[in-house]
């Protein structure tokens, strides 16, 4: 008998607790915190899936390209936001250098990127110099120039030799990189290597 009471109720105890967790949902979502969140930045004006950019060379060869799985441009804003970005510069002569990280943000002239989350640029070994990878969490990109540069905390592989420091300046043209302060390094001489 009672278990045929609770069966004859069981569809309004269920529509009491959808009507209980909707008014839960309702009250997080609408929470000051999170609308302050969402309306920091507003709609966004549009947003491209897919997104490739590239800069070519006089010769109409590749200089470099910038891609992502998403772009997002804010209607309230003068720069975009593109996820999952890398960077790549061709480099025809020597091994090409590409920047990876979590988000990247784009002021409204393409100008200047900057990367943030899981930031690693990579140069793959060529000739006689080895691989090169150095990751941080903030890099600022100036693409035309080829210049790289943080403020924060990075680590630095070239071959068996590392480096840690923060701050850094990276000039693609040269390759030249500055470890600006608090450096301690590793190094480890190619040729003792290779004569074991």
């Amino acid at each position: 008998m009672i278990r045929d009471r609770l069966f004859a109720w069981s569809p309004a105890i269920l529509l009491l607790l959808l009507a209980i967790l909707t008014w839960w949902l309702d009250a997080k979502v609408s929470s000051p915190e999170n609308l302050a969140g969402a309306n920091a930045r507003g709609a966004p004006e549009f947003y491209i899936e897919g997104f490739n950019a590239v800069r070519m060379n006089p010769d109409g060869s590749r200089r470099y390209e910038l891609t992502g799985k998403q772009l997002v441009h804010y209607a309230d804003e003068s720069s975009s936001i593109l996820f999952s970005p890398t960077l790549l510069y061709h480099d025809y002569e020597r091994a090409p250098v590409t920047v990876r990280a979590d988000t990247a943000e784009i002021d409204s002239g393409g100008e200047n990127v900057y990367f943030r989350g899981d930031v690693r640029i990579d140069r793959p070994p060529y000739d006689a110099n080895p691989r090169l990878g150095a990751t941080t969490s903030y890099l600022h990109v100036i693409p035309d120039q080829e210049i790289a540069k943080t403020d924060q905390a990075v680590t630095m592989a070239n071959g068996s030799s590392t480096a840690r420091s923060v701050g850094l300046e990276f000039d693609n043209k040269t390759r030249r990189i500055n470890l600006l302060s608090r450096v301690q390094a590793h190094y480890e001489n190619p040729r003792a290597q290779t004569s074991k």
